[in-house]
């Protein structure tokens, strides 16, 4: 039996928003946080994109290509990319050169249209992997839906567009039983095989790696492998899924996170038979176990693995509800500028700044947030809404006129 160890890593930044005040409505349609949104990019780029690219270069030209690796970058990041660190892309362009890297396709605005409509969510996945087809010269063949978004439904739709394969949450109340390391198939479509994050060895990196009380505190690549080896004992595929932004930005440079991730491969491979696989290559060395029913969309966040982080509450289901309700006055406008607003405005992380779950989860609520509360996080979301839809209103009698 073949054993594979797959690694991936999403790459987004949203487009935050100006603090946009009750009285800017009707007068100012400008509403977007430029400084912020350039400040922070830089940031991470310095302490993230950069210095992990080069890492995951170099440890592709040690282990002399037996290091495989899989990224899927947002629109909405690889847009600010571009104008403010093109550099980064020049390096996501290196590591693709390698023919060691995977780029996957995912909504280009990091959006939830999954959950509402067919109809936009196909259009930002076709306009997602055009974009990553004209950088870096390959059309993805696998999907990454935002957050991991995933149900029975979804998948289908996946399927339909063509792609091979999906990448999912391992979820405890969907799996059951069943463990998360092997490739399943859609339920509706079997066509379409899943790869399931194990989220106890991702989550051992994303958040527990810096974790001083914890019991496994200090996390070294040898500890690591051996837990990778018993887990496979049995197992076919450990997929390890987390935010690149663990490199370096959530996980300190400090922290030792870059000599970690500098020596796993290398320790892994020299002690074991385990291979590194893309998504792709996955999908040729594994065969599906079974179909994974999900009636109901999970998720890789908080302890629920659902969408509650996105829509759990009345403010959050009001202004998803009020943005999605103009989704056709905007397209048939044919107005680009009202067209790009309307997808940025879709971003997740302006519902997740809203969300209230702020317990055991908290923290990871409050990251890169820029909202005292998530309260403010709705008036502000609330007030530039208010402007857009008196610009979808005044497209919308400009239309019938001509």
């Amino acid at each position: 039996m073949e054993k594979s160890v797959c690694m991936y890593f999403q790459v987004h930044q949203p487009h935050r928003l100006r603090q946009y005040r009750f009285f800017d409505i009707g007068k100012d349609s400008h509403y977007y946080d430029e400084f912020a949104n350039k400040t922070i990019l830089r940031r991470v780029s310095d302490s993230c994109y950069l210095p992990a690219n080069k890492v995951i270069r170099d440890i592709i030209e040690e282990s002399k290509g037996a290091f495989k690796i899989a990224f899927s970058l947002s629109g909405s990041v690889i847009d600010q990319f571009e104008k403010y660190a093109p550099e980064v892309i020049d390096s996501f362009k290196k590591l693709a050169e390698t023919n060691c890297v995977e780029f996957l396709a995912e909504t280009y605005n990091h959006s939830l249209a999954s959950l509402v409509s067919p109809a936009e969510f196909k259009a930002q996945v076709m306009l997602h992997s055009k974009k990553i087809e004209s950088l870096f010269g390959k059309k993805p063949v696998v999907f990454r839906n935002t957050e991991l978004i995933y149900s029975d439904e979804i998948g289908a739709m996946v399927a339909d567009m063509k792609y091979k394969a999906m990448l999912t949450e391992g979820a405890k109340h969907i799996l059951g039983w069943k463990s998360p390391n092997y490739v399943y198939s859609n339920a509706i479509n079997p066509k379409l095989k899943l790869l399931l994050r194990n989220f106890n060895l991702s989550d051992d990196i994303a958040f527990r790696f810096s974790e001083r009380s914890w019991s496994n505190w200090p996390l070294t690549a040898d500890k690591y492998v051996t837990w990778i080896a018993n887990t496979l004992a049995k197992d076919e595929v450990v997929n390890i899924f987390m935010d690149y932004e663990t490199l370096g930005e959530h996980q300190k440079a400090s922290t030792g996170i870059f000599q970690f991730i500098k020596f796993f491969p290398k320790a892994l491979l020299s002690q074991t038979d385990i291979k590194f696989c893309t998504p792709s290559e996955i999908c040729k060395r594994h065969q599906p176990v079974a179909p994974l029913n999900v009636p109901f969309p999970i998720s890789w966040a908080d302890e629920e693995r659902d969408t509650t982080a996105w829509l759990g509450n009345e403010l959050q289901n009001e202004a998803f509800t009020k943005l999605y309700s103009v989704e056709k006055q905007v397209l048939r406008s044919k107005d680009i500028d009202l067209i790009n607003d309307f997808r940025k405005l879709q971003e997740s992380d302006h519902f997740y700044y809203m969300c209230t779950k702020f317990f055991s989860d908290g923290i990871v609520h409050g990251y890169f947030n820029p909202y005292e509360s998530p309260y403010e996080a709705f008036i502000n979301y609330m007030n530039i809404l208010s402007d857009f839809l008196l610009r979808v209103d005044k497209s919308k009698k400009t239309t019938k006129t001509s």
